[in-house]
């Protein structure tokens, strides 16, 4: 598994070697995962068997894993368990961006690991001042 930086409209944050979007969860204040059941079926936990690695962009020693408490791998990111968010379909999505969920806002991270608070909460796309805002007559 590696932890790579993506550019998106919201700056350069974390993704998998895949281009799959990676969210830290307020809710957790250690390295330790909080979210589990029904909260990690939503946002299911990246998990790896072996370690992680540092792609393009991701300084050397900040990916790492904790365990959980099913006995598995979590990948971190400077300290912070990261997640995946089940309505993202595609590489490049960040639905889950500031969406308040299983008691705390999810939030994507920039390369150093902290996290980005840019951008609208899912569902609520923001207007694009290129698009006209009135449609033409005929």
């Amino acid at each position: 598994m590696t932890v790579a930086s993506a550019s998106s409209p919201l700056g350069t944050i974390l993704v998998d070697g895949k281009g799959r979007t990676l969210y830290l969860w307020e809710a957790d204040t250690t390295s330790r995962s909080t979210c589990s059941g029904e909260c990690a079926k939503e946002w299911p936990p990246v998990i790896v068997s072996g370690g992680p690695a540092a792609g393009k962009g991701v300084k050397a020693g900040l990916p790492g894993t904790t365990e959980r408490s099913d006995g598995s791998r979590e990948v971190t990111h400077n300290g912070h368990p990261l997640y995946y968010f089940a309505d993202d379909k595609k590489a490049g999505d960040t639905n889950g961006q500031k969406v308040n969920d299983s008691g705390a806002e999810w939030y994507v991270l920039d390369t150093s690991g902290n996290k980005v608070t840019g951008g609208a909460k899912s569902g609520m796309p923001q207007p694009s001042p290129a698009q006209p805002t009135s449609g033409g007559g005929h």
